[in-house]
């Protein structure tokens, strides 16, 4: 294990994402400071993260929250490298999206902010999402890249599932990247689509309960028939790339695969012939979205490589989600 990298900072530690760079940024050699929700009563278990090997030496929790901006400073001190993940998430519209919008960007400027005043921080790297793409006009977009942005006013007005969430997303993103520009901090996006595959954490992540519909037995929730798809552990890896490369500049699509619903259900049925899994021709049938192909060509021509298959995803997400009783 390569040692002395240095202290970097991971905010939303507990999360799919979050967790996950922990874990490889501990195999990889470096130090961690990460951040969770503040828990008064101590009911919420992190084990999952403090048994990670190596975290006893290298992983410090600290409480931080994105309502609280200046909250941040002490996970950020002393850091070289941040990864900005948490984010607001409310698909149920329990809050306006105003309010959810106004959190996520000032928690991220928070955050940046923090790592100007340490003085310590070399780059910024901010977890985006391919809702930031998807939603440019009316018509469907086949593929996009990084150039492409969500039309906000668009998503105001149709309202599709997650709209306030993406508003959220494209408005933080374009606040992170302006905020570097204008304060000498090296700030790059990384934009993953639906992340599957094993997960660490304790609760099932909302992106591999959609790609697993058709096994959990809800195919009346699914409206989408078309997902652009990464593993968990390519964007992980994707993310600590960015930190390290020599000179990366802006948005970065980290999104290998475009894969139809009835691709999804081939790959099911023939690996796990004992969930009740309808035929191709079914499957070619329905009705739903076609997201968009993100354009990963400038993360590959940076130098990066991506590991997985969509056979390793579907089949990592099934074997994690059996161990952890979800199926």
């Amino acid at each position: 294990m390569a040692e002395g990298k240095g202290r970097v900072c991971v905010t939303g530690g507990t999360g799919f994402i979050g967790s996950w760079i922990i874990k490889r940024l501990l195999e990889d050699g470096y130090s961690v400071s990460t951040t969770i929700r503040s828990d008064p009563g101590r009911k919420r278990d992190v084990s999952f993260l403090t048994n990670l090997p190596g975290a006893s030496e290298k992983l410090h929790i600290f409480n931080a929250d994105l309502s609280d901006p200046e909250s941040f400073g002490p996970a950020v001190e002393g850091c070289v490298g941040i990864f900005h993940t948490a984010t607001p998430i409310d698909f149920a519209l329990n809050e306006p999206e105003e309010v959810v919008t106004k959190r996520a960007i000032e928690g991220a400027l928070g955050i940046l902010r923090a790592g100007v005043k340490a003085k310590t921080v070399k780059r910024v790297v901010y977890t985006s999402s391919a809702s930031t793409e998807s939603f440019s006009e009316l018509e469907e977009k086949d593929v996009v890249d990084e150039s492409v942005w969500s039309d906000v006013d668009l998503l105001r007005r149709v309202k599709p599932f997650s709209w306030s969430y993406a508003v959220s997303k494209v408005l933080a993103e374009k606040a992170v990247l302006e905020f570097g520009e204008l304060n000498g901090l090296e700030v790059v996006t990384l934009v993953p689509p639906f992340v599957v595959g094993r997960f660490i954490c304790p609760k099932l992540p909302d992106s591999i309960e959609r790609a697993l519909l058709l096994v959990l037995g809800k195919k009346e929730e699914i409206g989408v028939i078309r997902y652009h798809m990464v593993h968990v552990d390519d964007v992980a890896r994707a993310h600590i790339f960015l930190l390290e490369h020599p000179n990366p500049k802006g948005r970065y699509n980290c999104s290998p695969f475009i894969v139809p619903i009835e691709q999804f259900g081939e790959i099911i049925s023939t690996k796990y012939p004992e969930y009740q899994i309808p035929t191709v021709e079914e499957l070619k049938e329905m009705k739903g979205v076609k997201l968009p192909n993100l354009i990963s060509k400038k993360l590959v021509d940076a130098g990066f490589e991506f590991k997985y298959s969509v056979e390793d995803m579907f089949t990592d997400a099934i074997e994690c989600c059996k161990e952890k009783g979800y199926l």
